[in-house]
């Protein structure tokens, strides 16, 4: 079982790093967004602190939004979704190899590069590692219910706009918390509260989202 683990992940991070302008487009959307702010906004920094939690985590969840079609499409092109699925293997435990892949490839290097793009909004130095904590807590949900979206559309020949659809009214809680944790630090804040919400979305989303998933991805294949 930690073989088939094993296999699929590296598998999908090979795929990824074959493909690395796909690899690419999420991050490079994520850094535009960013950047585009302060020239619609005007490079007052108060506005900028004030509004800057909010600017990093919409952008992103846009561009993890951007990047889950991909998740399971050439899978199901090819035919080997199916094979996945008629293994022996538990497909709900292949799911979350499939979906860590997806978020080291996507979610890590938003995390990676959003200290810089807080300076740059001019964000407090103190709110920075309550960023990175919110990031680390809540991209890997953004990743796990998105999993879902794409496993019910993996089918649709255009389902990218349906898929965002479906998942983005589930992102709004994390979105919530997190640009909420985020502000909060940059105020002096308590913050254990939204910290601790996110840490649990975290765990609910890895107990159930990739059931979920497995079931989904049966019903599209089936």
């Amino acid at each position: 079982m930690g073989r088939a683990f094993a296999a699929i992940l590296v598998r999908d991070l090979t795929l990824a790093l074959r493909h690395r302008s796909e690899l690419a487009n999420p991050l490079m959307f994520f850094i535009v967004v960013v950047t585009l702010f302060p020239l619609a906004l005007g490079p007052e920094k108060d506005i900028l602190m004030r509004v800057a939690p909010g600017i990093i985590w919409v952008a992103a969840l846009l561009a993890a939004t951007l990047s889950m079609d991909g998740m399971f499409r050439s899978d199901f092109e090819d035919g080997s979704l199916e094979q996945m699925l008629l293994s022996p293997h538990p497909p709900a435990l292949l799911v979350v190899a499939k979906v860590l892949a997806h978020w080291l490839v996507t979610g890590l290097p938003l995390i990676l590069i959003s200290p810089l793009l807080a300076l740059f909004l001019h964000l407090p130095m103190q709110a920075l590692p309550v960023l990175l904590a919110t990031l680390a807590l809540g991209t890997p949900v953004l990743s796990m219910v998105g999993a879902i979206g794409v496993a019910l559309t993996v089918g649709l020949r255009r389902g990218g706009l349906l898929l965002t659809l479906l998942v983005i009214p589930l992102y709004i809680p994390v979105l919530i918390f997190a640009a909420g944790a985020v502000d909060n630090a940059a105020a002096q804040l308590p913050v254990a509260g939204q910290l601790y919400f996110l840490a649990a979305l975290l765990v609910l989303a890895l107990t159930l989202a990739p059931l979920a998933t497995a079931a989904a991805l049966r019903i599209s294949v089936g």
